[in-house]
């Protein structure tokens, strides 16, 4: 169990970074080794990891916005 943990934290990871290698690829720049790497890593992932690591993306952002949300604009509102 602990092992799958790293392993999404891992993803997550490669997910950002291939993002912003495809980011620098699209906009013409010469990608570094690490970036080229990067790429071809996440494009070898299985669509499953992809989803999950996404998906894990997505709900961590949501759940930040929302709390983040919670305490700056709860205070405006009397109970």
């Amino acid at each position: 169990m602990e092992d799958e943990s790293t392993e999404l934290f891992d993803d997550l990871y490669l997910g950002m970074r291939a993002g912003g290698a495809l980011r620098k690829q699209r906009r013409g720049e010469p990608l570094t080794n690490e970036e080229q790497e990067a790429l071809g890593r996440w494009q070898r992932l299985s669509t499953r990891r992809k989803a999950v690591a996404i998906g894990a993306f997505s709900v961590g952002t949501f759940g930040l916005g929302f709390t983040l949300g919670g305490l700056i604009f709860g205070r405006w509102r009397k109970a």
